[in-house]
C-alpha cells in the first residue's frame, strides 16, 4: 500500500485534536477567566528517496490566547477581577502552586478561602484562612480584610498575584491551570492589581470557534476521503497483479 495514506493519517489526526479543542473552548465560553487554548500544527518533509513530495502534519507548541475577556460587575464582595496581566496564585491537587484568572472566590467550611472548584487561593504566606463569620473585603492590591460584627476589622492575608513575562513565562497544564514554564512558582508582583466586585469573562469568542469546527470537520473528511482512495488504489493494484 502506498506511503501516502501514513501522511493523510497524520493531517486527519491533527483535524480531530483541532476539533476536540474548539469544542473544549466552545464548552468553556461562560467559564469566568477562561483562556482559549490554541493547537498550532507544522509540516514535516519526509527524507529519503522518492519521498520528498510528503509531508507530516505534526503539532508543535501549543498554547493560550491570553486576550483578556469582558469584566462583568457583580456587586459580590468575593468576586475579584485581575487587572491587566496579573493572575491570581492557588494550589492546585497535586499540590503544587498554579494560575488562575478565575476569581470567583469562596470560604469552605474550614475558613479557607477557595476557588469556585474548591482550590485553596494562596496568600503571600500560603492559604488564606478567614475567621468564621467574618465579613470579607478584599482591596485593590489583594489585602484581605475581615471584620466580625462590632468588632475592629483585622487584615488576615493578601492575595499572591504574579505578572508573568518573557522571563517568568507560564504555561497552561493539563488540569487548566497555568504554572511557570520551568515548574517553579513565579515571584509575586507588588504592582498587581485587582477589581473588587468583578469577574472576567472567558475570552472565547463563540462565532469563531464554531466556524473552526466546520472547518476542521471538513479537513477531517478530505483526509478520511483520501485513505479511502488509498485504499481503492491497493486493490485495483492488487486485481492487476493477480491477472498478470
Amino acid at each position: 500500500m502506498d506511503r501516502f495514506i501514513y501522511t493523510a493519517m497524520t493531517g486527519a489526526n491533527a483535524a480531530a485534536h483541532r476539533q476536540q479543542v474548539l469544542t473544549n473552548n466552545l464548552a468553556n465560553v461562560s467559564t469566568p477567566g477562561f483562556r482559549a487554548e490554541l493547537s498550532t500544527f507544522r509540516a514535516v518533509p519526509i527524507r529519503g528517496d522518492g519521498a520528498t513530495t510528503r509531508v507530516f502534519a505534526l503539532e508543535a507548541t501549543a498554547g493560550a490566547d491570553h486576550k483578556p475577556g469582558a469584566i462583568q460587575i457583580t456587586g459580590r464582595a468575593l468576586d475579584v477581577a485581575a487587572q491587566g496581566d496579573a493572575w491570581f496564585a492557588v494550589q492546585g491537587l497535586d499540590g503544587t502552586e498554579a494560575y488562575t484568572r478565575a476569581g470567583a472566590f469562596e470560604v469552605n467550611a474550614e475558613g479557607t478561602l477557595v476557588t469556585a472548584n474548591g482550590l485553596p487561593v494562596l496568600g503571600d504566606g500560603g492559604p488564606i484562612v478567614v475567621p468564621a463569620n467574618a465579613h470579607v473585603d478584599i482591596g485593590a492590591d489583594g489585602t484581605v480584610n475581615t471584620r466580625v460584627g462590632n468588632e475592629p476589622g483585622q487584615v488576615v492575608g493578601r492575595l499572591k498575584m504574579v505578572v508573568p513575562d518573557a522571563d517568568n513565562p507560564i504555561r497552561r497544564g493539563e488540569d487548566g491551570l497555568f504554572r511557570g514554564a520551568g515548574g517553579d512558582p513565579l515571584p509575586a508582583s507588588p504592582v498587581a492589581r485587582l477589581q473588587d466586585g468583578a469577574l472576567e469573562g472567558s475570552n472565547v469568542n463563540p462565532v469563531e470557534a464554531m466556524v473552526g469546527m466546520i472547518a476542521a470537520a471538513r479537513q477531517y473528511e478530505l483526509q478520511m476521503r483520501m485513505l479511502q482512495n488509498g485504499e481503492g488504489n491497493d486493490r485495483a493494484a492488487s486485481q492487476l497483479l493477480n491477472v498478470s
